[in-house]
């Protein structure tokens, strides 16, 4: 399979080691999973190292079981100037059963960073297909939010003293 630059597809076989007490795969298992997914897309389309500065809207939908394949789907959606948004599907599969689920999606916003560690600049993306633009114009809508949602959290803090 041969995907375009800004997207990355991985599966991953869930296993007896992944599993938490009730006997399915431990949530911190796939979001480790996730940011590494996010990871890989992102430093490869920005051919830098990056970093996660934050991971949106996870909503564990299903539990995924030992056995299962777990396919992550990652697309870069939008890119600021060091940022990129990454959206990162995952679908889940029943070998036996031959069904597959959506369990998960949520969107990662890595930063692409120089040997020195600072913020460097990423290319540009220029969505080309519908379904891209659609994403581009929903990861501005995520960002603004993101934006107005970081304005409100300072406002919740409360004043430093006065010296």
């Amino acid at each position: 399979m041969h995907l375009p630059k800004h997207q990355l597809a991985m599966t991953v076989l869930m296993t007896p080691d992944m599993a938490n007490f009730s006997g399915n795969v431990h949530g911190g298992t796939i979001l480790k999973l996730l940011d590494q997914v996010a990871y890989a897309c992102a430093s490869r389309y920005a051919s830098q190292y990056v970093v996660t500065l934050s991971v949106d809207q996870v909503m564990f939908r299903q539990p995924i079981h030992v056995g299962e394949l777990v396919t992550f789907l990652a697309s870069i959606n939008y890119t600021g100037n060091t940022s990129m948004e990454v959206g990162v599907k995952v679908l889940t599969e029943d070998i036996r059963a031959q069904v597959i689920r959506h369990a998960n999606s949520c969107f990662f916003t890595m930063v692409a960073v120089d040997e020195q560690g600072q913020p460097t600049v990423v290319p540009a993306l220029t969505p080309q297909t519908p379904d891209e633009i659609r994403r581009h114009q929903a990861a501005q809508i995520r960002r603004d939010l993101r934006k107005e949602f970081e304005i409100r959290q300072r406002q919740l803090k409360p004043a430093a003293p006065k010296a």
